[in-house]
This record gives structure tokens, C-alpha cells and sequence, in this order.
């Protein structure tokens, strides 16, 4: 009798690897250090040269990406038929793939955002100071300028006929739906950044930064 009341105690399992995924974290013995809340203002980065390293690195990385992302698109569109080009498969592994490779050469350096919407959200989680997030942004939309301009520079005439490979909404779909879409799919690519570098997470779950890169194709 004393064995089955001990193991009907709260917290008390014999069998700690029946637990449910995620329960190991209500243990006393964390794995992981929260780190604390950056500041809001942190004028001692403006003296400091990984800063503007960090920011040199993410317009670089827009640039290259917005460069690749918006040749292939427009080779797409210019191609007679799906079949003699990469599809839309293709442009969407053309994303993912210039995403995997930057954010594997920048994370280390800025954290591999790539995105003003990843470093907004970040920003609100204090992750980062107001003073490296509007920095970040404006470095990030001034790679992503500077790429399409590139590519408007080297084809200037297929670059106007295609719009810059802008998107479009697709025939019996509505701007509210396309802006929909656009919402839901920002959501799901900033949430997973979120997870994929939470500091709760342990050693084995350490490999999820992976998965950010491979969502964008989905997105």
C-alpha cells in the first residue's frame, strides 16, 4: 500500500522516459540561462565595431538574397512554359536555399535576420536594443534596394516587363486574401524563429535552427 500511494503522489513517475514531451522542463535543474532583456537604448553600441559589422553583414545578406530570389523569378516568368524553366517549385527552393546558406554566414555575426518582420519581433521580445533593430532594418531594406537595383541595371528592359519579379495576386483571389496570406506566412516564419532560438530549449533540440531556413519555401 505504501509503494501505490507514493506512486500516485504528485511528480512521482518510476518511469521518467513515459513522461510527456516537454515535462523534463518542470525539473529544478534547468539546462539553459534566460538571458536578461536587452535594453531599449544602448547608446555604448554606436562606439562599438560588431555593430556595424552585424549591420554590414545583414545588408549583404538582403542584397544577395533579393539579387538571386528576383533573377529567378524573372527567368521563370520569361521562360515559354513551366516545363523549360525551374517552376514554382524551383523560385520556392531558390528562397530556402539562399536563406539556409546566409543565415548559416550571418548568424554568427548579426544573428541571421535577414528580414525587417524577424527583427521587429525580436525587438518586441527584447531580444534586441531600438538602437540595433532600427539599424538592422534600415541596413536590411537598403541591401534589399540596392539588390533588385542591381538586377534592374544588368537586364533593365525584361526587369520593367515583369514588374522586378514582384508578386501578384493570382486571378479569382482578392487583396484582402493575398494580404492574408502574406500575414499568416510572416507569422509562421517569425514563430519559428522564436523556437528555433529559445534559450529553454536543451542540447538535443539544438539542431531546430536548421528548420528555419527549409519553412521558407513552404511560406
Amino acid at each position: 500500500m505504501e509503494g501505490k500511494e507514493e506512486d500516485v503522489r504528485v511528480g512521482a513517475n518510476k518511469f521518467p522516459e513515459r513522461q510527456p514531451i516537454g515535462t523534463s522542463a518542470q525539473s529544478t535543474d534547468k539546462d539553459y540561462k534566460e538571458p536578461p532583456p536587452a535594453p531599449l537604448f544602448e547608446p555604448g553600441e554606436l562606439s562599438s565595431w560588431s555593430f556595424y559589422r552585424a549591420g554590414i553583414a545583414e545588408f549583404i545578406a538582403t542584397f544577395l538574397f533579393l539579387y538571386i530570389t528576383v533573377l529567378t523569378v524573372m527567368g521563370v516568368k520569361r521562360a515559354p512554359n513551366m516545363c523549360a524553366s525551374v517552376g514554382i517549385q524551383g523560385i520556392a527552393w531558390a528562397f530556402g536555399g539562399m536563406i539556409f546558406a546566409l543565415v548559416y554566414c550571418t548568424a554568427g555575426i548579426s544573428g541571421g535576420h535577414i528580414n525587417p518582420a524577424v527583427t521587429f519581433g525580436l525587438f518586441l521580445a527584447r531580444k534586441l536594443s531600438l538602437t540595433r533593430a532600427v539599424f538592422y532594418m534600415i541596413m536590411q531594406c537598403l541591401g534589399a534596394i540596392c539588390g533588385a537595383g542591381v538586377v534592374k541595371g544588368f537586364q533593365p528592359t525584361p526587369y520593367q516587363t515583369l514588374g522586378g519579379g514582384a508578386n501578384t495576386v493570382a486571378h479569382g483571389y482578392t487583396k484582402g486574401s493575398g494580404l492574408g496570406a502574406e500575414i499568416i506566412g510572416t507569422f509562421v516564419l517569425v514563430y519559428t524563429v522564436f523556437s528555433a532560438t529559445d534559450a529553454k530549449r536543451s542540447a538535443r533540440d539544438s539542431h531546430v535552427p536548421v528548420w528555419t531556413p527549409l519553412l521558407v519555401p513552404v511560406c
